[in-house]
């Protein structure tokens, strides 16, 4: 008989400290549960802002080694995060301006195109067998057939600059309703309690 599985509520927004001189930021949120349900043309909006937007902003400019997001279909779930990073403030700012990004990005078809193609290669990437089966179970437990696989990349190389722009909508709300989670330094996460009123749960892991 099936068990229910009840996951209970945790802080809002918590730091975890370890000693470090650099930080991992993530902020996300289930976009299910705030109202939307974007089809699979969203992952290649998220390939685009892993690609332009993001790596701009948090590895160029913001000096981590790398920032990217993420979005899971199955879930629902949304999110940014960046590693070996600086900053720690900052790098939630860039992710609170995504949605504008979005909204006034220019997005000519060599654009658009470039996007589409990265996300089908991530999509259908090369797999050596062992990768393969693990992949085929996980599709067999989901229930997902080829013919909904099929369905998903026509979504995907069907993905239009309306995508981009009802995505945008969708992480305006994750920025108001998203959660925050940082792995970092005791004195950058005391910093950034003390700028915006202690608004961190802080706890000690190493």
């Amino acid at each position: 008989m099936p068990s229910s599985w009840q996951i209970g509520e945790g802080p809002s927004s918590e730091a975890l400290t370890i000693p470090a001189t650099v930080n991992y930021v993530g902020k996300g949120a289930n976009l299910y549960r705030l109202g939307f349900k974007p089809n699979c043309a969203a992952h290649v909006v998220v390939k685009y802002l892993r690609t332009t937007w993001l790596w701009d902003k948090v590895r160029v400019q913001g000096g981590a080694y790398g920032g990217f997001c993420a979005v899971d279909y199955r879930s629902g779930n949304f999110t940014y995060l960046s590693y070996r990073d600086p900053n720690l403030l900052e790098t939630l700012d860039i992710y609170d301006q995504t949605p504008a990004f979005l909204k006034r990005a220019e997005l000519d078809k060599t654009e658009l195109t470039r996007s589409i193609i990265g996300t089908i290669g991530d999509v259908d990437a090369y797999q050596l067998p062992d990768a393969k089966g693990f992949t085929s179970m996980q599709r067999y437990l989901a229930g997902e057939t080829d013919e909904i696989r099929q369905r998903r990349r026509d979504e995907m190389l069907g993905a239009s600059v309306a995508d981009f722009r009802g995505f945008a909508d969708a992480l305006a709300e994750s920025t108001a309703h998203g959660q925050v989670v940082v792995l970092g330094s005791e004195q950058a996460i005391q910093a950034a309690n003390a700028q915006r009123s202690a608004f961190l749960h802080v706890a000690q892991v190493v």
